[in-house]
């Protein structure tokens, strides 16, 4: 930027330097800090009924639950509803409107969002039924507020208090699904001395429950504990439905000894296991990406194809799973009531330890300069052991990979008929089969665990 600035000098008394973008991160975005350095204008319109001049905000935007073609816009002056055809009027008669002193008053800045988009544009429908589609998906909310309403997204990594989290704690049969959970995911640790698993089930809307806490003794160097692991994809846990369930996909971490990690998810076959590698910073176009083929070394020979690596922003997880942490769960008398806990709040069961609790909030988002002065986002830890967050990291990515994030309501409806109706020869949401062969017209969903296997 500072180059291209410097290309104008030249035509000092008749340049102008236009810096046009779409926002990103609060504290990071480059566009931000150039707007919050300007005057901040805003484009301000009358209301139709008393006339009161405002700039158009998305909370003032009010719609019935479920029904997005009854959006009406709310005067923050006489709070009459304004209906979309009046759009037209007022952004005749609008006006940009400074908002703040600029520190340089030869510097303007202009913010403008979807709502104010003409009629036979972008309506106020389409915006709420995005908005509504972006619920329980943190990228996809992210990209609403950035594209949508212009807006900055914040990344919110205040890890809660554990003894809140302890107090939190639920009451179901160890190693059992509870009802709502639909699949497994596993997120797989790998210490120099042991295996952390933890085995994770998820509902719809991403609701997820501690489900298993398994270590396996020994690193990668013993033979023995790769077999426990293999064993761990063949295990089934019970469902409060009555099915059994298997581990729909294991994601594996390969920070420590990757060509052990990768020969041993070779050995298992890729639809099951998925090796993976975190790396920081959130401005990425998305969570988990991939699978790239690395290279490998086994018994000193080159793989021409190696395992299917996923790259996993790391940071964005954990951002979400604090998020979720934090959302407020409805109590005892609202439950009563037919209250629902929201999409994304995580259950924590009552035979979870201190020690795990402490681990799970291990982390801090903190914001950070570099030597050159630019803010960055960095987690650092409180603790120095910070394995289960690490481990929901990889089972969130696990279930990422699988599709959850993307699944229709029609597929999380074939996974609630598979766990709570007669079989069916339909083909199951996210069935993830493992190497094998059905019988003609039929297909086996391994992951859950059906005793005879075919349906």
């Amino acid at each position: 930027m500072t180059l291209a600035e410097a290309r104008s000098l030249t035509f000092a008394h008749r340049r102008k330097v236009l810096l046009v973008s779409t926002p990103t991160i609060r504290g990071l975005s480059r566009i931000e800090r150039e707007y919050e350095a300007s005057d901040q204008r805003r484009f301000f319109v009358p209301c139709p009924h008393c006339g009161a001049m405002q700039w158009l905000k998305f909370d003032r935007l009010r719609w019935q639950k479920g029904r997005p073609e009854t959006a009406e816009y709310h005067c923050e002056g006489c709070e009459t509803p304004i209906a979309e055809y009046h759009k037209t009027a007022m952004l005749e008669a609008g006006e940009w409107r400074a908002t703040a002193t600029a520190a340089d008053p030869t510097t303007v800045g202009y913010h403008l969002s979807a709502l104010y988009s003409p009629i036979g544009w972008l309506s106020w429908e389409r915006i709420v039924r995005a908005w509504d589609a972006a619920q329980g998906s943190d990228e996809a909310i992210k990209a609403f507020r950035n594209t949508i309403l212009g807006e900055t997204w914040v990344e919110t990594g205040e890890a809660p208090d554990w003894q809140r989290l302890y107090d939190r704690r639920e009451g179901w049969k160890p190693g059992t699904v509870p009802a709502s959970g639909l699949f497994l995911t596993a997120g797989a640790d790998v210490q120099k001395d042991r295996i952390e698993v933890d085995v994770w089930a998820w509902g719809r809307g991403l609701e997820s429950w501690l489900v298993d806490h398994v270590v396996i003794e020994g690193g990668p160097d013993r033979h023995d504990a790769w077999s426990e692991l293999t064993a761990l994809l063949d295990r089934s846990w019970p469902h409060e439905r009555g099915a059994h369930l298997r581990i729909a996909r294991l994601a594996i971490d390969t920070g420590y000894e990757a060509p052990a990690v990768y020969s041993w998810s070779r050995a298992q076959g890729f639809a099951q296991v998925s090796p993976v590698k975190g790396v920081e910073g959130f401005n990425r176009s998305s969570p988990v990406s991939g699978p790239t083929f690395v290279d490998a070394t086994e018994g000193g020979k080159r793989l021409r194809r190696g395992a299917r690596l996923w790259t996993v922003a790391v940071s964005t997880f954990k951002a979400e799973t604090y998020r979720f942490l934090r959302l407020a769960r409805p109590t005892e008398e609202d439950m009563a009531d037919g209250a629902a806990f929201p999409p994304g709040s995580v259950h924590l069961p009552h035979w979870v330890e201190n020690e795990w609790l402490k681990q799970f909030v291990a982390e801090q988002l903190v914001t950070v300069r570099t030597k050159r002065g630019f803010a960055r986002l960095e987690w650092q830890k409180l603790r120095e052991r910070n394995e289960a967050l690490d481990c929901r990291v990889y089972a969130r990515a696990a279930a990422w990979i699988a599709g959850a994030d993307r699944w229709p309501d029609e597929k999380w409806r074939d996974l609630e008929d598979q766990l709570g109706a007669a079989p069916t020869d339909t083909d199951p949401a996210g069935q993830i089969n493992r190497p094998g062969q059905a019988p003609q017209g039929k297909r086996r969903s391994d992951w859950l665990g059906r005793r005879g296997g075919w349906f």
